[in-house]
């Protein structure tokens, strides 16, 4: 992919002390993964509440220097409509996700152009997995980023075969270049690329990992984690427990 001049970055070793830090982590992250070949990749920053819009813009800026060769891709005309016009001095070309993807292919595919350097999806919905899914196998080497994609609404997407198939089909082909999720006040779990899936844990005031995970753990193999790591004093804890003190926390 010879039209990739994304530079890669030393292994980011703390999280973030604010919502900025943290944008400028997933840039660098999300940089490093395009220079290592990647071209599916997903940035997650999961706080409640979060204003994407803004952040969504500020997190482009870095690719600004590939002039139209970016098109962002939203979730519907009018959402891509406001942007383009709230979005002053972008140079980029701003599309709708369901035009993109959700019609027949041979119109899909007219968004989809040579010299196209990079598609990136602004929060995608498990509504739009279709046609996210369909750009990304179009995409050919143009690499994808989904920016905030929440695309595994159960009531949605489905349980059973149909759920499974997907994540094996499509979801599981998407590389977690950046990944920020506080579960608690104490406790957060990170992706930051290249480092694997990281379980963080704070003590007296200081942030520490505790564990290291090659896949992403899910909610019993984190309570494991915890009670390894804190033995008697292991307190019962909820995956869904409220984030607020964390979130103060970045904010400050």
């Amino acid at each position: 992919m010879t039209h990739l001049n994304a530079t890669p970055t030393k292994p980011l070793t703390a999280l973030p002390d604010s919502l900025e830090d943290a944008i400028v982590q997933a840039q660098a992250s999300t940089q490093s993964a395009l220079a290592a070949g990647y071209t599916r990749l997903s940035v997650e920053v999961l706080f409640p509440e979060l204003r994407v819009m803004p952040i969504a813009q500020q997190f482009c800026q870095i690719f600004e220097a590939w002039g139209e060769g970016v098109k962002l891709f939203f979730t519907d005309a009018g959402t891509a409509a406001w942007a383009k016009k709230n979005w002053t001095d972008s140079p980029f070309q701003f599309r709708s996700v369901d035009v993109a993807g959700s019609r027949q292919t041979t119109e899909a595919m007219e968004h989809i152009a040579e010299g196209d350097k990079l598609y990136i999806v602004i929060a995608p919905t498990a509504v739009e997995v279709g046609a996210v899914e369909q750009l990304c196998n179009q995409s050919g080497d143009v690499p994808v980023i989904l920016l905030f994609p929440r695309l595994e609404d159960v009531s949605i997407v489905g349980i059973g075969y149909a759920g499974r198939a997907l994540r094996e089909r499509f979801l599981s082909t998407i590389e977690p270049c950046y990944h920020l999720r506080p579960i608690d006040d104490q406790v957060a779990l990170t992706r930051f690329y290249p480092t694997p899936w990281q379980l963080w844990l704070e003590q007296e005031g200081n942030w520490q990992v505790i564990a290291e995970e090659h896949l992403k753990p899910d909610a019993e193999r984190i309570d494991n984690l915890l009670a390894a790591a804190l033995g008697d004093d292991q307190k019962k804890r909820s995956i869904f427990a409220e984030l607020q003190s964390f979130i103060k926390a970045l904010g400050r």
